[in-house]
């Protein structure tokens, strides 16, 4: 149906809805990092923050507006492999929030069923099983379908139908993907064509958010004690994780946001502060010993 201009010309626009700040409710949105980062986790923890219609499940901090029924197509685990992360989970949560999450998020492996979100007969399945969802998660992408990553017309077509998905359930589509290698490596998996693939895959997105564990200079030069403000380190880097925006179409720039992984893998927020160095520690302590 076409948009009444007159309206529209006279009338404030209901505010937009989000999922969680800049990914616009309706529109297919993209979470991308390197292998073994920690983003199948961070997904799995908002997932049951926007399934959580009480309080106490927003382990994440996303304070998401509404909250609704999520769908989490897990493609690369299996479902042994899952138990354990939802578990660990489970010990941060309430009782209710846990109740209310098994009521509205339903996660289930895919790995091996050959799902092909470019059949037809799959598609009709798919629509059928998300009809109605918030939120249709796809863990990972390249699971999904048989086209070719490195093909902007194919990877076109893809999150054309992605979008399919998104106008005919009435949800937002997340799908997971990885960086190029060269991203990982020169520690640029924060930028927008970090992306493996053809550019469309986030040029055809609305929303992309990276994930990304801490670099040794980010570990030299940050520190998780306020007391003292000790640099975190190089041996204790790998229990941080940075989480934030590399487009935005809807919303304005955002902070990115740190977090520590806990026991079983739980991604938990932690505040940050710039370290002091030992160098300025002793120069500290000269200046205080001579005066």
């Amino acid at each position: 149906m076409a948009i009444d201009l007159l309206w529209a010309f006279e009338n404030e626009p209901p505010p937009l809805d989000f999922i969680w700040p800049g990914f616009l409710a309706g529109t297919v949105g993209a979470l991308v990092a390197p292998g073994a980062t920690g983003k199948s986790f961070w997904t799995l923890e908002a997932s049951m923050c926007i399934a959580c219609s009480v309080a106490g499940g927003d382990i994440l901090k996303l304070n998401p507006p509404k909250t609704g029924r999520v769908i989490y197509l897990a493609g690369e685990d299996p479902e042994s492999a899952l138990l354990p992360r939802i578990h660990a989970i489970g010990k941060h949560l309430s009782s209710t929030a846990r109740k209310s999450i098994a009521e509205n998020l339903v996660l289930e492996s895919i790995m091996g069923k050959g799902l092909n979100i470019m059949d037809q007969r799959h598609m009709k399945k798919v629509l059928e099983f998300c009809h109605g969802a918030r939120l249709i998660v796809i863990d990972t992408l390249s699971r999904v379908h048989h086209l070719d990553e490195n093909s902007n017309g194919d990877m076109a077509q893809l999150v054309s139908r992605l979008e399919q998905v998104a106008y005919l359930t009435g949800g937002s589509v997340l799908y997971l993907h990885h960086v190029n290698k060269g991203s990982t490596r020169d520690g640029q998996a924060d930028q927008q064509q970090a992306a493996r693939g053809a550019s469309a895959l986030i040029d055809n997105a609305r929303w992309c958010g990276f994930v990304e564990k801490m670099s040794k200079e980010k570990a030299r030069l940050m520190s998780d004690r306020h007391f003292d403000r000790r640099p975190i380190g190089d041996a204790q880097r790998k229990h941080f994780m940075r989480f934030g925006s590399s487009k935005l179409n809807y919303d304005a720039e955002q902070s990115d946001r740190w977090y520590e992984r806990q026991a079983g893998g739980v991604l938990i927020p932690v505040e940050l502060f710039p370290a002091i160095q030992e160098n300025t520690k002793r120069e500290r302590a000269a200046n205080a010993y001579t005066g």
